[in-house]
């Protein structure tokens, strides 16, 4: 996505010894952590500013341009369940432009099949309650035995009993849970690593139990419709930086882009002094009453004053996953589904966006997203191409005899924190010890792994523990939306 020019809005309104009039808040960080912080904080009356390095909003969930295309770095979702993220969609007049499916609906394409011919099942629901809402559909899903679906049920109904937020369960993998509870490798790999890579992005076996208690619980066994899918259908840039800056400039927050936080102390006259860097050069110190550092756990480790936290460095100990995504350019169009997700091959999640890049003149855009992707992250192009785009045509009959315009590949090495056995442990809440400043984003506890979800609800959990410091009682927002 083109940066517009940078234009420097107003300083803060402010007394004779500096001091804003009125309370204000400084919010480091633009993605959707630090920019629901801002808004939350914003229509709370505060006189915001909002701080971001990059020149465009919306951290690792952005749009880019590519010739004729609007490339969305990766392949977002998000579910029905996911309530914090819908309101965000909301306040900022884009609920119709990311739509949820009226009703869950996964193809599923199994290439390794003994006929060697592709295998289509699919998992979706039905109107009915939980937990008979996907009984049919797992009782006809074709990629697992008959066995093996009767045994996903018991531990479906193990892993219901469990309570996500019991800290025990933070240091049990997942895969030797599953395991535990009769699954065979194949189930592992047919259903719940179906849907814990995507929304974990780790396997079962390196996964902690609690997240993934976590997302099959809420997303498949609580309400029946919790794990409809949803996405954007306009590039995210459109959505989480036009969109929203818009959005931040009707609430009176001021967004310095371009400009990088280089410390955050103590203002004697109380309160807090950002120092803040423009990509001009030019430096400003920005007081404020409540801060919030809304920017990846290395970041914030590095801007943290002294004595914020008890112990800093845990933060460092919160690993990072990588997110590969392949865009690949066809002559002709060889996908007719909106996406579609595969076994028996390295292929894992298949959108196409050809609508949505803006791509004319025939043809159709597909974005392979894989997720965990440390054995391909840092493979070369070519390689990539080599290896993915046989497994294309393999899954796709259309796509052996289509030319393939353009290939092209997007790399996220840090996309999410690991969700690692015992890193519940180390994620921090909201609240510092260091009064009127506040952590956010998704790395945070939050309860949620690391999706668009967790990183509102994080900004949200900041900006509402901020408002109670001052003295204002914050609505309830996710209830609201619920």
């Amino acid at each position: 996505m083109t940066a517009e020019p940078v234009t420097r809005p107003d300083r803060l309104d402010t007394d004779e010894a500096g001091r804003p009039q009125g309370a204000a808040a400084v919010v480091i960080g633009g993605g959707l952590a630090g920019i629901t912080a801002a808004l939350r904080l914003a229509d709370a009356g505060l006189k915001v500013t909002l701080l971001e390095g990059r020149p465009r909003l919306g951290g690792l969930a952005f749009s880019f341009r590519r010739g004729e295309l609007t490339v969305d770095n990766g392949q977002h979702v998000f579910l029905r369940c996911c309530t914090a993220y819908r309101w965000f969609l909301d306040r900022i007049g884009a609920t119709h432009l990311a739509p949820v499916q009226d009703r869950l609906d996964v193809p599923v394409l199994d290439v390794g099949h003994p006929s060697g011919r592709p295998r289509l099942g699919r998992l979706r629901r039905a109107a009915l309650p939980v937990p008979l809402h996907l009984a049919a559909s797992l009782a006809g899903y074709p990629h697992l035995s008959a066995a093996e679906r009767l045994s996903v049920g018991r531990a479906a109904l193990a892993l219901k009993k469990l309570d996500p937020a019991d800290p025990a369960l933070d240091g049990v993998d997942f895969g030797g849970w599953l395991r535990a509870h009769g699954q065979s490798a194949r189930t592992i790999e047919a259903l719940w690593d179906l849907v814990g890579i995507a929304t974990l992005n780790a396997p079962a076996e390196q996964a902690s139990l609690g997240l993934a208690a976590m997302v099959f619980k809420t997303g498949l066994l609580t309400e029946p419709g919790a794990a409809d899918i949803g996405w954007a259908a306009v590039p995210l840039g459109e959505l989480h930086d036009t969109r929203t800056r818009a959005v931040l400039r009707r609430a009176g927050v001021r967004v310095a882009l371009r400009t990088r936080a280089e410390a955050i102390a103590p203002d004697p006259e109380g309160g807090w002094r950002v120092t803040a860097r423009h990509g001009t050069g030019e430096s400003e110190r920005l007081p404020a009453d409540t801060v919030v550092l809304a920017v990846p756990q290395r970041e914030a480790h590095a801007l943290l004053p002294e004595g914020a936290l008890d112990e800093p460095d845990r933060l460092l100990e919160i690993g990072a996953a990588p997110i590969l995504n392949l865009h690949v350019v066809y002559d002709r169009k060889v996908l007719r589904r909106p996406f579609f997700t595969a076994l028996g091959s390295p292929v894992q999640w298949v959108f196409d966006r050809t609508e949505s890049s803006g791509l004319a003149g025939g043809g159709q855009y597909l974005a392979v997203s894989q997720s965990a992707a440390q054995e391909d992250i840092d493979r070369p192009v070519a390689e990539l191409r080599e290896r993915y785009l046989p497994e294309l045509a393999r899954l796709l009959p259309a796509a052996r005899d289509a030319v393939v315009r353009d290939f092209f590949v997007t790399r996220e090495r840090t996309a999410t924190f690991a969700p690692t056995p015992g890193v519940g442990r180390l994620r921090p809440g909201a609240r510092t010890q260091a009064a009127g400043l506040f952590l956010a984003g998704a790395w945070t506890a939050t309860g949620w792994p690391a999706t668009m979800e967790g990183a509102v609800r994080s900004g949200l959990s900041a900006a509402d523990q901020a408002l109670s410091g001052l003295g204002r009682t914050p609505r309830d927002l996710l209830r609201e939306a619920a």
